[in-house]
This record gives structure tokens, C-alpha cells and sequence, in this order.
């Protein structure tokens, strides 16, 4: 299985960044527009400091990017990490899909030989 240009440490990294609920609710926001860290701490119940570390985990995945714009720290969704993590997790669904279609042949042949007896 071909796992893009992803190691296995950049898969983790996505992953683990991606398993928090307010982690992905920071991307999807960033995706949608350029948020300031301030903006997005105003938007959760949690200090400011909390909302940098889970804009700094999802930065070291690679998830967004985050550049100073005057005083602020603008925070933008990377659409091409998204992507990479799309495409990872539907090389998972076609192997799958491959083993379920196994599967049933398995079970179809199965039928039809017990028929045939």
C-alpha cells in the first residue's frame, strides 16, 4: 500500500491532532477563513493559552499554518494536508472494500457448492 509521502510519525502526528473535537473544530474554521488565535479563543470556554496549544499541535501536524499579521497570529487551514489525510484514509476504504468483495465471493462460492451437493 502506497502511503503518499506520509511517514508513519506525519500519519501519527495527523491523527492524534485530528482525535480532539476543538482540534477539528480549528480546522474547520481555518479552512473556511484566516482566524486570529484571539478570535479563536474567544469562540471556546478554555484560556487562551489552551486554544495556542491546540493551535501548536495542529501546527506540528502540519494541519495549519499560523504568520504574525501586525500583532496578531493569523491561523490558516492547510487544504493540502487535508487532502493527504483523505487520500490515506481512502486507500483504507479501498482495502477494505477488497476484502469485503473477497469475502463475498468466498461466501457465494460457498452457497453454490452447497447447492450443487
Amino acid at each position: 500500500m502506497v502511503v503518499l509521502e506520509l511517514s508513519d510519525h506525519d500519519v501519527n502526528r495527523i491523527f492524534r491532532a485530528l482525535a480532539d473535537a476543538t482540534r477539528r473544530d480549528i480546522v474547520r474554521r481555518t479552512l473556511v477563513a484566516d482566524v486570529s488565535v484571539s478570535q479563536l479563543a474567544d469562540s471556546y470556554e478554555m484560556s487562551f493559552a489552551a486554544v495556542q496549544k491546540h493551535v501548536a499541535v495542529l501546527e506540528d501536524a502540519r494541519l495549519v499554518t499560523k504568520e504574525p499579521r501586525g500583532r496578531e497570529r493569523m491561523v490558516r487551514g492547510n487544504p493540502d494536508r487535508i487532502r493527504q489525510a483523505q487520500l490515506l484514509l481512502d486507500q483504507f476504504e479501498t482495502i477494505w472494500r477488497s476484502r469485503i468483495g473477497r469475502l463475498d465471493d468466498l461466501l457465494a462460492a460457498e452457497t453454490t457448492t452447497q447447492l450443487e451437493t
